[in-house]
């Protein structure tokens, strides 16, 4: 292989890690009570929160800095985020919280059209009538 050559594939390797990254967007966000993501228990705590695009669509991979614990998770649905939260103009993440037990729902990532919306974790037993709050948080960029 020439000298040319090798350098051309290094040139596109480089770009292709650089196109990658810069389809990632970090977050930053105190999350003061212990949730759930992909059926994980996650505990309060600083995370980095990571949303990507990978080849089958998003993903948000949610890493609590103390634990160094993690988990992943795909969009079920993206939506309108909601107008409180365009007015604010900063970053939000949402959780559903029944009974005690709350879950990662919902992410914006504060400019963007869409706010990824992420299914539920299922309970175990029998299903009832609960009373769920949604709890929403804001979040520094970090990347």
């Amino acid at each position: 292989m020439n000298t040319t050559t090798m350098r051309t594939m290094i040139a596109a390797a480089a770009l292709m890690v650089a196109a990658g990254s810069a389809s990632a967007q970090t977050f930053k966000a105190e999350i003061p009570m212990a949730f759930r993501v992909s059926n994980k228990t996650m505990a309060p705590g600083t995370y980095d929160l990571r949303l990507t695009r990978a080849a089958s669509g998003m993903m948000l991979v949610v890493y609590n800095r103390t634990t160094r614990t993690s988990a992943a998770l795909v969009p079920s649905v993206t939506a309108d985020p909601p107008k409180a939260w365009r007015a604010a103009g900063d970053a939000k993440i949402a959780f559903a919280c029944t009974d005690g037990a709350c879950s990662l729902r919902e992410l914006w990532d504060g400019f963007g059209t869409d706010a990824y919306r992420f299914p539920a974790p299922r309970s175990a037993g029998t299903l009832v009538a609960q009373r769920s709050e949604f709890l929403t948080l804001s979040m520094v960029r970090t990347h």
